[in-house]
Formats: structure tokens, C-alpha cells, sequence
């Protein structure tokens, strides 16, 4: 099963990583990898939240844009496929 939580409009793909025992965030639609831990949904929020913000300054102080080429509807549409695909495969 697939989670999405979203942060200031962004989309976060979550996952339950039983070998530490945390949830793990990664964002998708952004130029590089922006993950984030915690053990709870309230915490994963407050990472993520913290880890988007990170993120974004970086690219902004190095006068990088932080999304893909592809445009954010593009990378919505890429989280739909990969939804129905474990979806697909899950049954």
C-alpha cells in the first residue's frame, strides 16, 4: 500500500520501514532527494515540513530550481502510475 501526504502542496510518498521502525517520507517533483524520518504521523509531518523547507533554501541559495524539468502536473501524474502499478501488483 502507497501513502501520499502533502506539504505546502507538495507530494510526499510515504512508507513504513519495518528494519528501523519508522515511517520515511521522500518527496517527488523536486530535482534531488528530500526524505525525512520519524516514528509517527505527527512527527513525519513536522520532518517533512522541516526537510521541505531545508531543501528549498538550499536551492534558492544556490539559484537552483527545485522541481523537475517536468512540470508539478507531470509529477502528480507520475504518482498516479506508480500508485496503480503496486496497486496492480498487490492483488
Amino acid at each position: 500500500m502507497i501513502n501520499i501526504m502533502n506539504l505546502d502542496s507538495y507530494k510526499a510518498i510515504i512508507n513504513y520501514d519495518p528494519v528501523i521502525d519508522k515511517f520515511r517520507g521522500e518527496f517527488v517533483g523536486l530535482n534531488g532527494g528530500a526524505d525525512f524520518y520519524a516514528t509517527n504521523i505527527e512527527e513525519l509531518r513536522k520532518e517533512g515540513n522541516i526537510s521541505l523547507k531545508v531543501f528549498l533554501e538550499m536551492c534558492k541559495q544556490e539559484g537552483i530550481n527545485p522541481h523537475l524539468k517536468s512540470s508539478l502536473k507531470c509529477a502528480n501524474k507520475k504518482v498516479l502510475i506508480l500508485t496503480k502499478t503496486i496497486l496492480e501488483n498487490s492483488i
